[in-house]
């Protein structure tokens, strides 16, 4: 009889452990859907680059689940149509796990497929990773429980940015310029609604949006940012139509500030060369030079591929995957996605976590500022030499926008 307790107590224990590492070893496919050509291709190329570099970091003993990462991209075109047809390959292909965030138009129309997706295909559901996308719909009016999201949205650095301007004596006149899509339409709207509720004394002089990725020749709306008589910009122009923004304004000899949302990304530091020092500021999750872990994988990764590492919430979309994965005991979507509402994992910079009520990472922001690179501030991005140097953090409750979404969660 003791040896039978003895047998059966050991064969539970066994099953238990067995049970912690079920999905020990076994291979997470995930497929990123963005850009690869055209004016903003060099922005996904770079971002896909950065997560097959850390899902080697995460896989196996890099994560608490013990599973192994695999990401492969396909080229979405910016289209919204592009990327439907892509969802459907890498579904199609095994892949359960989506990533984007280049486009927010694109994001609106992958978060309604996968809902409907999943709605129709009990048993073959998919989650989708957002990483940069981000018009504040997504998490409010239009949210969906199959639907996470790493980046901060429109509002949150909104709040970020303007509580910075707001102490900024020297700012009077503003120009709000921006993409003709989503996440332009968003800027103008907060950046109006912010300032008038911190700053009501600032004049708004002037507001225009152009195409996406289409404008080639910025002179014209320099001109006009000029005869404005505007001191400062407010845009979330990002790729190249950031960083043919600066270029026209520092061959129109504009001397006013720039607040922008993505002058680290590809291209504009080349843009920005050494000019704009002091004067173009960034509103962002993480910066270039964060130092401790990120200094040393930044480096590592320009080593590797000499390129820039910049979309930071690749790493917090690997770090909640692995916890939610070894909560769950499962790397079934229905299950992570349940093991990923409000879970908090310790990050490059502290504590995040993914609010339950509308799957919005709650994070720090920071106010970075274009200048010559130092020993502080060490960090080159494109070897111009200069570099973004931090100039005000913002902890997570100051950006902790409300949210309105109603979330429909399954059964």
């Amino acid at each position: 009889m003791k040896f039978a307790l003895k047998f059966v107590v050991a064969s539970i224990a066994m099953a238990c452990a067995g049970t912690a590492f079920a999905q020990k070893g076994e291979v997470v496919k995930m497929v990123r859907i963005d850009a690869q050509t055209g004016l903003l291709g060099p922005v996904g190329v770079s971002q896909l680059k950065g997560y097959q570099f850390f899902a080697e970091k995460f896989s196996g003993a890099g994560n608490p689940a013990g599973v192994k990462f695999e990401v492969t991209g396909i080229d979405n075109k910016l289209s919204p149509t592009e990327s439907l047809n892509a969802l459907k390959a890498a579904i199609d292909g095994g892949a359960r796990y989506i990533i984007q965030g280049n486009g927010s138009s694109v994001a609106l129309a992958l978060s309604d497929a996968v809902t409907k997706h999943n709605e129709r295909n009990p048993g073959k559901e998919v989650i989708y990773l957002n990483d940069a996308a981000v018009d504040p719909d997504l998490t409010n009016s239009k949210c969906s429980y199959w639907h996470f999201r790493y980046d901060a949205d429109t509002s949150m650095k909104m709040e970020a940015m303007s509580s910075f301007m707001e102490t900024q004596k020297d700012i009077k006149k503003v120009y709000i310029l921006g993409q003709n899509y989503s996440h332009g339409v968003q800027v103008a709207k907060y950046t109006k609604e912010t300032l008038a509720r911190k700053r009501p004394d600032i004049q708004i002089v002037g507001e225009d949006l152009h195409p996406l990725a289409q404008t080639r020749d910025f002179a014209p709306y320099i001109a006009k940012i000029k005869a404005s008589g505007a001191d400062t910009v407010v845009t979330g122009n990002w790729g190249s139509d950031l960083s043919l923004l600066i270029k026209a304004a520092n061959e129109g000899g504009y001397t006013g500030k720039f607040f922008t949302y993505y002058t680290g990304v590809t291209g504009t530091p080349t843009a920005l060369g050494t000019n704009g020092a002091g004067r173009v500021y960034q509103v962002s999750y993480n910066h270039y030079n964060m130092g401790g872990q990120m200094q040393k994988w930044q480096d590592e990764f320009k080593a590797k591929t000499n390129d820039d590492f910049y979309t930071a919430s690749t790493i917090r979309i690997f770090q909640t995957l692995g916890a939610a994965m070894a909560k769950a005991k499962s790397i079934d979507p229905v299950k992570v996605a349940a093991a990923l509402e409000g879970i908090k994992v310790e990050s490059f910079n502290g504590e995040v976590e993914m609010r339950k009520s509308d799957h919005q990472l709650q994070q720090p922001l920071y106010i970075t500022v274009w200048q010559k690179a130092d020993k502080k501030f060490p960090y080159s991005p494109e070897n111009t030499g200069m570099t973004l140097a931090l100039v005000k953090e913002f902890p997570n409750y100051v950006s902790s926008t409300p949210t309105s979404c109603q979330m429909k969660r399954p059964g």
